[in-house]
C-alpha cells in the first residue's frame, strides 16, 4: 500500500534526473532508493529518527549499489543542513510527528528558492473506523490499565491547518487537499497483521503474553462492522493529507 502510494507521489515530482532531494522520515529506505534511481545525475538524502530503520536502510541500499543515495539520523523537527535542496519529500511519515510547524521551518531553511515541498501523510479522519473499533476495546476492564496516560501517537491535520502554516514559513501553496484512499487487507488475518505491525503504539502497550488476544478482539470488532467483500478483502477507509508547495 505505502509503496504504491509513494510511487504515485514520486510521479508528481516530474523529475528531470539532476535534482537534489531530501526524504524526511525515510524509514527503511525503500522509497528513498526509488527516488535515487529517478535522479541519476542528482542526489538523495534520507533522514529518520530511528537508528534501527537507518541501519536496515544503509545495509540494504549501500553506496556501492546506489552511489547518489545516503542516509542520516535526524529528527524531522530539527532539520539542519549546510547545503540546499531542490525538493523536500515525505511519504507516510509526518503523522508520527507532533510539531508540524517545526518541520516546515526546517524544510524552508534547506530548500532553494523555487524548491518544492511534496508531502503525503495521514490526514484528518484517517482510519476513523479503526479507532471506532479500538477505543471501546481499550476501555474494557481487561485492557484499560495498559492505556492509562497514553500519549497521543498520531497527528492528523486538515488542509485548514496548513493553509495557515505554509505562508508563515515562506511557501506558496500549489495544491492542498485531503485524499480518500482504500486500504485493503487479506481478510481478518491480513487486517490483524496490519494492526500488529502498524498500530505499534497501541498494541505494544499490552503485555506480550496478552497481545495476540487484544489484536484478535479489535479485529473481531472491526470485521463485525466491516465484513470482507466478495473476494475476501477487508477494506479500511484511509485519508491522506497531500501537500504541494513552492518555497518563495
Amino acid at each position: 500500500m505505502q509503496q504504491t502510494w509513494a510511487r504515485e507521489l514520486i510521479a508528481r515530482l516530474n523529475l528531470r534526473g539532476d535534482e537534489n532531494i531530501l526524504d524526511v522520515g525515510c524509514g527503511d529506505g525503500k522509497v528513498t532508493a526509488e527516488i535515487a534511481h529517478a535522479v541519476p545525475r542528482g542526489s538523495v538524502t534520507g533522514i529518520d529518527v530511528s537508528p534501527q530503520m537507518l541501519k536496515f536502510a544503509k545495509k540494504t541500499f549501500p553506496p556501492s549499489q546506489i552511489p547518489n543515495l545516503k542516509f542520516q539520523i535526524m529528527d524531522a523537527r530539527q532539520i539542519k543542513f549546510a547545503r540546499q535542496f531542490d525538493c523536500v519529500f515525505s511519504n507516510a511519515a509526518l503523522h508520527w510527528v507532533n510539531d508540524h510547524q517545526a518541520i516546515l521551518r526546517g524544510a524552508a531553511s534547506v530548500l532553494k528558492s523555487g524548491g518544492r515541498l511534496i508531502v503525503s501523510c495521514g490526514g484528518k479522519g484517517n482510519a476513523q473506523d479503526v479507532f471506532v473499533a479500538l477505543r471501546p476495546e481499550m476501555r474494557l476492564k481487561r485492557w484499560r490499565e495498559f492505556f492509562r496516560k497514553m500519549p497521543l501517537p498520531y497527528f492528523f491535520y486538515a488542509p485548514g491547518d496548513y493553509e495557515k502554516w505554509l505562508p508563515k514559513f515562506g511557501f506558496k501553496i500549489q495544491s492542498l487537499k485531503l485524499a480518500p484512499k482504500d486500504a485493503t487487507h487479506a481478510g481478518a488475518d491480513g487486517f490483524a497483521t496490519w494492526l500488529r505491525t502498524t498500530w505499534i503504539p497501541y498494541v505494544q502497550r499490552v503485555p506480550e503474553n496478552l497481545r495476540e488476544e487484544f489484536i484478535a478482539a479489535v479485529t473481531q470488532r472491526y470485521v463485525a462492522k466491516h465484513p470482507p467483500d466478495a473476494e475476501g478483502k477487508v477494506h479500511v477507509r484511509m485519508v491522506r493529507l497531500e501537500i504541494d508547495a513552492v518555497k518563495l
